[in-house]
């Protein structure tokens, strides 16, 4: 009895996807379904970056359909193709740039620019191109995390900006133009302006993703970032203590009242790991990022511990999934930026580009 493509496709819909937990099926991943004698070939385009995981799941597909009855072989081809996705009500796409990724948290001190730094470079090492803007003008950290402090961007025109670059990122930060002692004393207006042009002066270029370390907590400048910048998704961080937390949940309702998909939650200093016996200790709580994303319906992406080795390689120039690529940390950064792409990739996508526009005129 031949092979149908029907069987075929039966086999593949029974597969789930290890980071989105859908089938390929029924996401339009499959491509180029053939099937002659009990030859069969395929494609399967990912709609996120998983660069480190694109052979595991091509053995894994080839296993499932080669457990179809009289297949005698299989081809299967495994690509990945980010596009860009929709952003809030009357905002675009930024130049050069698919999707923007804002992680927030809603105070300062858990570990939300280090979550975004390696997030930024764990995407890169999934093979995805990626951009980081320090938007923490009070307080930048992107500089002295990537290991560019003291040096400046260039500018071919006067006008913008060539991003820094560091470990594959591209990278943006008032750090880079003032002087590293010298305070920020600006207004929120200033602040503002300052963000803007940062943001819109930069030659972000071709990128997959851009993370934005947003400034901690709900004020003006954060909320006017919410509205101005086209976002894709946010990624609020947190620890499980209960005073991070309530801070937390006003930094995910901002993101609501503004239109902009929460992507999920990732809970720093789970556990306080000892750097001489190696015993964990739960000392901020267990459990609160858990139930904050069961109340809210978003996914809990990873924890993170406490631990000394990741202050001291980000504090070095040299973060986690660069500095340590074989740790558990590395491994925990790695999974949240595959499950970050891959929520990202079932948004709705962006079509401002597919349709023309049209004016009538009076007359």
């Amino acid at each position: 009895m031949a092979v149908t493509r029907e069987a075929v496709q039966a086999a593949l819909q029974a597969f789930i996807d290890p980071n989105t937990g859908k089938d390929y099926v029924s996401t339009r991943a499959l491509k180029n379904l053939q099937v002659e004698g009990g030859q069969v070939s395929f494609d399967v385009e990912l709609g996120y970056p998983a660069e480190t995981q694109l052979e595991a799941i091509r053995a894994a597909v080839t296993n499932a359909v080669r457990a179809v009855p009289e297949v005698a072989g299989v081809i299967a081809n495994i690509t990945t193709k980010i596009v860009a996705h929709a952003v809030q009500r009357n905002l675009k796409p930024m130049p050069g740039v698919k999707n923007v990724i804002a992680v927030a948290s809603g105070k300062g001190g858990v570990g939300k620019s280090t979550t975004a730094v390696n997030l930024a470079l764990a995407l890169s090492a999934e093979g995805a191109a990626v951009g980081l803007l320090d938007a923490d003008i009070y307080g930048p950290s992107v500089p002295q995390m990537l290991g560019l402090t003291g040096r400046r961007p260039e500018s071919g025109d006067g006008r913008t900006m060539e991003p820094m670059r560091a470990f594959g990122l591209q990278a943006m930060s008032i750090g880079f133009l003032v002087d590293v002692d010298s305070p920020v004393v600006w207004r929120g207006p200033k602040v503002t302006q300052a963000l803007s042009q940062l943001i819109g002066q930069t030659r972000w270029q071709d990128l997959d993703y851009l993370v934005v370390d947003m400034p901690p907590g709900t004020g003006d400048t954060q909320l006017t970032l919410a509205q101005q910048v086209p976002v894709t998704g946010a990624l609020i961080v947190t620890t499980p203590q209960d005073i991070a937390l309530i801070d937390a949940r006003k930094g995910f309702r901002m993101f609501e009242k503004v239109g902009i998909p929460i992507l999920g939650l990732v809970e720093n200093m789970s556990t306080h790991i000892c750097s001489q016996c190696g015993h964990e200790e739960h000392i901020f709580g267990e459990g609160g990022a858990r139930r904050m994303a069961d109340d809210y319906g978003v996914e809990m992406f990873g924890s993170l511990p406490l631990e000394l080795e990741i202050r001291e390689l980000t504090d070095a120039g040299k973060p986690t999934v660069v500095g340590a690529p074989f740790s558990r940390a590395a491994d925990v950064y790695r999974a949240i930026a595959r499950r970050v792409g891959a929520r990202i990739a079932v948004l709705a996508k962006d079509m401002s580009g597919k349709f023309p526009s049209i004016v009538v005129r009076n007359g």
